[in-house]
């Protein structure tokens, strides 16, 4: 499978490629005439990013800036009658990459209500834990929420921090199992009668509330606690019955990730589902029907809205594809999914540019003869040339995958690289999403072995195939894609150069660290004293003096999820060891580069220099 190029003009920049919109969220009002666009682009001169909340008219295209402050990570929502609609703000005091946080005292949570008619902002006291997500109910005055499960309350805290001071007392706070569903009454003045409706070991996201309003909706992802260990599934569709707490899953038997949902007005939903690198949208009428493919276009429909009001059945959606970049559209329904109109024009400047052409490629691993599935993106004006040198470039995760869109999420430049002469092979390894339930959890007690066997047999395959140049073969990642990029550094001295980020290296001190030491004891299968056999097996501590490959490190100085300590011991290792190398710290980032833009550009600036200085031919073998 193969997708034809766009003609194109100059070369792909690296300050183009950083200078894209990156939409967060769409939400169509109930009548289908106002769209809610939440998008992100980079404010290089305040060293920061933008996150804006624009209103859209549908029919004139007429755009109105509601803030530049968006929190971004939590989905604007329209009330039932469409007269407001609802939005969260960044609170600058607080801080999720500490990894000890002095006060124990938090800041009020407050939503915030934009009335249409008025254009005035409402503020409303929520309480004191994050939201995790929001829907309206079927009225105007009353909200759903999900909050982290928390025994704490403000009173036990001031009382705590009037005793402790600056002292930190470790492990005193109870890590969140998982989350709870609150309904909150108001009258756009004062908050009152919060309701649970939950307490799951899941984690609950992106509710929504049935047309009838009878049912919620909400997606859940495993919280990686020791209770859900046994939940290794991927993101599913549920919803719970508001008269009797009966919960139902949707999508039963798709073999792929929910990425998205809609409620559809004639009852039932749309559903985002990513099926190997392509993310299409099925309808399912309910839940003990099946799920109907919609047609539409090859790639990735990555969000999905519709209009709530039953008079209406407009849809607006994200969609991208290789040589198509990111833009918001919009039908009148869904049946013309095909023709939509696009509402934006955000990125269309990369049109005009030589992009790479893009296909799928597959292998068997030699082990258990799994099939897998990854992406080649042939750089411009070489597609399907041989003999081509290579860069693995392995996704994070590691409950992701490499998919059929553009521009790809932040670490992963597939098409820059390609622009600079690279043939990029992007594996969706043993563990990743969008290959059913078994491909997904098939990671467990040999998380870094058998991905890793995944990743080799692909390039094995690439040089056989003559398609990869055996002498000019590199390799990177991010995170999960670090942690495989360490551990094929000590199993092969086939590549010549290579880049980890954020990447674990010693599996005790990692899970001793780390702010999810579950999701390393979920990986390996217990603890460090209950099975050091597998410790050992899958180590890459004790076989770091196999590596001769010069090694590229980067981390966040305020990591909690993979601590920097990680990356210091890598950087140590091989400096001892005699390898080139080199770590680049980040100041005031987590495992997300996500505050500084210059942060995430200088990065991948870096990785194509190292690439270009190491990767055309092996530094050991000339230095020995």
């Amino acid at each position: 499978m193969c997708f034809s190029s766009i003609e194109a003009h100059s070369k792909l920049t690296i300050d183009e490629f950083f200078n894209v919109t990156h939409f967060q969220s769409i939400n169509l009002s109930p009548n289908g005439r106002y769209l809610l666009v939440a998008s992100e682009r980079p404010a290089w001169d305040s060293n920061s990013y933008e996150q804006s909340l624009w209103l859209y008219e549908t029919s004139g295209r007429r755009k109105q800036l509601i803030t530049n402050q968006l929190l971004a990570s939590y989905i604007p929502k329209w009330s039932p009658s469409g007269d407001y609609f609802v939005y969260l703000m960044k609170d600058k005091s607080d801080s999720i990459n500490d990894r000890h946080r002095v006060s124990s005292v938090k800041n009020e949570q407050q939503i915030y209500l934009y009335n249409i008619a008025s254009d005035e902002i409402i503020p409303i006291g929520i309480g004191y834990e994050n939201p995790s997500a929001l829907t309206w109910s079927d009225v105007d005055s009353s909200l759903y929420f999900a909050a982290a499960s928390s025994e704490s309350t403000e009173d036990v805290d001031r009382e705590y921090e009037a005793e402790w001071k600056d002292v930190i007392e470790y492990r005193r706070r109870k890590p969140n199992d998982g989350s709870i569903i609150y309904r909150i009454d108001i009258n756009l003045l004062n908050p009152s009668s919060i309701k649970q409706l939950t307490n799951n070991d899941e984690f609950e996201m992106n509710l929504r509330l049935s047309k009838d309003g009878k049912h919620l909706f909400f997606r859940t992802a495993s919280s990686l606690t020791g209770k859900a260990t046994s939940n290794n599934t991927q993101i599913r569709l549920k919803s719970i019955d508001l008269t009797n707490g009966q919960i139902d899953e949707w999508g039963k038997g798709f073999q792929g990730n929910v990425n998205d949902y809609a409620i559809r007005s004639e009852g039932g939903v749309f559903i985002s589902g990513q099926l190997g690198t392509n993310t299409n949208i099925y309808v399912q009428q309910s839940s003990s029907k099946y799920l109907t493919l919609q047609r539409g276009w090859n790639g990735t429909y990555r969000v999905i809205s519709t209009s709530s009001s039953k008079r209406y059945s407009s849809v607006a959606f994200l969609h991208s594809a290789f040589e198509r970049p990111e833009e918001v559209y919009f039908i009148d329904h869904i049946d013309g999914l095909s023709s939509a109109t696009r509402v934006t024009n955000e990125n269309q400047f990369l049109t005009k540019k030589n992009l790479p052409r893009s296909k799928l490629y597959t292998w068997v691993n030699s082990d258990d003869h799994r099939m897998v599935e990854g992406i080649l993106h042939y750089p411009p004006g070489k597609f399907e040339q041989k003999n081509l040198p290579l860069l693995v470039l392995i996704h994070g995760g590691r409950a992701a995958a490499s998919l059929n869109l553009f521009p790809p999420i932040w670490y992963m430049f597939p098409h820059l690289a390609a622009v600079e002469g690279w043939l990029v092979l992007e594996p969706n390894y043993r563990g990743s999403t969008g290959y059913g339930d078994q491909f997904f959890s098939e990671i467990y007690s040999t998380f870094l072995s058998r991905p890793g066997r995944d990743i080799l047999d692909g390039v094995d395959r690439l040089v056989r195939d003559g398609i990869a140049d055996p002498t000019r073969l590199n390799v990177g990642g991010y995170s999960y894609g670090g942690y495989l990029t360490n551990w094929l550094l000590t199993q092969t001295t086939r590549f010549n150069a290579a880049f980890s980020g954020a990447g674990p290296l010693d599996h005790v001190s990692f899970w001793g660290t780390t702010s999810i030491p579950v999701y390393t004891n979920s990986l390996i299968g217990g603890f460090p004293w209950e099975i050091p056999d597998i410790y050992a097996k899958e180590s890459i501590i004790y076989h770091l003096d196999n590596v001769q490959t010069p090694t590229l490190i980067f981390t966040g100085a305020n990591d909690v999820g993979v601590p920097a300590d990680q990356s210091f011991i890598l950087e140590r290792g091989l400096k001892y060891l005699g390898i080139p190398s080199k770590l680049l710290i980040f100041p005031n980032e987590g495992h997300d580069l996500l505050n500084n833009p210059w942060h995430s550009k200088i990065q991948i600036r870096e990785q194509l220099k190292w690439l270009e200085r190491y990767g055309h031919v092996s530094w050991f073998k000339t230095t020995s």
